[in-house]
């Protein structure tokens, strides 16, 4: 019997059709992953799974029962979201057991107890933290199998729902995770797995659905099918996954030159990054790389060593004085820290170039508007005006309106943090032809830091190692897979 089906599932918002008609089903004992683009009706569908959204027809069906008239059915699902939704200062053992009436915990909290009952959980998920460890002072990899521990703890749930659950691990905890998950679909539970990530879909799944706009366009058994068939069902063409993306201009001039760099989580770092590159940062979760440029642009410290800017002595420690001098980060989360969720793309848009859109004592609309369809436009981002907030973009639109906005403050250096995290594989290709094109028509720096080894090589001119906070190598784009994972994970050091 089938524990979770939608059948005939028709989700509307104004103007767009997010579920046309859609009928899937899951099966205890079974991982069944869902792949599609950025927009194709994933997220839509997991919200109507999970009673969040109510479809505007079907039927939501658990164990046979209609769920969207006995909502308390669908606690019968347990879901883990992409983003991190954890409360920073409340402990580990509280966050695991929220909320408490679903875990058997009545009256109040001993605390003592709770901690003794987290224990075995953590060890279980092989969790490295205490349970009184407050979870903002656990790594990000702790957070997200935390997370799904969470989910599981509440032993009444039938359906496990990860949606890009590896998108902030290592690749060791991922491979924690897969053994988690395995052993969960050993227990009879139905596993729906959410992944843009082919090689995880394949080494994982049983059975995979594919979305493409707001419809399931196909399904199969994962052993019945291989990667271009996957692609040509997401995109509807075949895409050539042996292109590369590296800059074909890249000038001798060297445009930023970076001198034994030490801050709070790296030291000693020196590299160069010339007029048109595309430099690589590979290297595990907790290397260093993103604070190595988030320091560069003046959000971290920097304790010792020197950076030049067009031969330039750079000012450390200020933000506002790197965009105004060419020196833009677009970071990793991009939810957190790259958009204003609740604003407009209009507003996500002009929020960097306000003094040029002034009007009087006020900012002019029209201009506004003019600027915003210009990215619009210039970037294809798919929306169908500019007043719509920009959270509701899909993530690859999302990071079009950031790169579109940085490209407004005439950037030198461009930095790319996980530039195609939560990103689907058509869309990483347009982000990749993207990068390529401001590299060598604007001759803009680019920095890319990607935890994605397949990703760095492919894009990068060349490629430096970070392991630990220290500089483990430096290297040709065409090095091979084993030389660099070697780097990494230190062997080399």
């Amino acid at each position: 019997m089938k524990v979770l089906e939608a059948h005939n599932i028709t989700k509307l918002f104004p103007g767009v059709v997010a579920l046309d008609s859609v009928d899937v089903a899951f099966e205890p004992g079974e991982i069944h992953c869902i792949i599609g683009e950025n927009g194709a009706g994933k997220s839509t569908l997991i919200k109507c799974l999970t009673g969040v959204y109510q479809p505007e027809e079907g039927e939501v069906l658990i164990n046979g029962e209609d769920a969207i008239k006995n909502k308390a059915l669908f606690d019968k699902i347990a879901y883990v979201p992409q983003e991190i939704d954890l409360f920073g200062y409340m402990s580990v053992a509280e966050n695991l057991f929220l909320p408490y009436e679903k875990s058997g915990i009545k009256g109040i909290v001993n605390q003592k107890e709770l901690e003794k009952k987290a224990v075995p959980v953590l060890e279980r998920f092989k969790i490295p933290v205490e349970p009184d460890a407050l979870v903002k002072d656990i790594s990000v990899s702790s957070q997200q199998l935390l997370q799904i521990a969470r989910a599981c703890v509440h032993e009444e749930y039938e359906v496990l729902m990860l949606d890009e659950p590896t998108t902030s691990l290592t690749t060791s905890d991922t491979e924690i995770l897969f053994d988690i998950v395995r052993t969960i679909k050993k227990q009879n539970k139905a596993i729906i797995f959410i992944s843009h990530k082919l090689e995880e879909i394949f080494s994982l799944g049983d059975v995979i659905t594919v979305f493409r706009n707001g419809k399931m366009v196909a399904g199969d058994v994962i052993s019945n099918v291989n990667i271009p068939w996957v692609i040509k069902q997401m995109t509807g063409k075949e895409l050539d996954q042996d292109q590369v993306f590296c800059s074909e201009k890249v000038s001798e001039k060297v445009l930023l030159e970076v001198s034994n760099l030490t801050g709070e989580k790296f030291s000693d770092i020196s590299f160069t990054l010339k007029k048109g590159e595309i430099l690589g940062f590979s290297g595990l979760v907790g290397a260093g790389r993103s604070e190595l440029m988030q320091a560069i642009f003046g959000y971290l410290p920097v304790y010792s060593g020197t950076v030049k800017l067009d031969g330039e002595a750079w000012k450390l420690g200020d933000t506002n004085y790197s965009v105004n001098h060419g020196f833009i980060y677009l970071p990793e989360e991009r939810k957190k820290q790259g958009i204003l969720p609740v604003l407009s793309i209009r507003e996500n848009i002009s929020v960097s170039t306000l003094d040029t859109l002034k009007s009087g004592f006020s900012i002019s609309r029209r201009k506004e508007e003019e600027l915003a369809r210009e990215v619009i436009d210039t970037y294809d981002v798919k929306t169908p005006d500019t007043d719509k907030a920009i959270q509701f973009l899909s993530g690859g639109n999302q990071q079009k309106v950031i790169i579109g906005r940085a490209m407004k403050c005439n950037p030198k250096v461009l930095v790319f943090d996980e530039p195609t995290k939560g990103i689907d594989v058509g869309t990483k290709a347009e982000i990749y032809r993207l990068m390529k094109e401001l590299a060598e028509e604007k001759g803009i720096g680019i920095i890319l830091i990607s935890s994605e080894m397949d990703e760095v090589k492919k894009c990068s001119n060349r490629i430096i190692a970070l392991y630990e906070g220290k500089q483990a190598g430096e290297y040709d784009a065409k090095a091979d897979k084993d030389t660099l994972l070697s780097a990494i994970i230190g062997v080399n050091s």
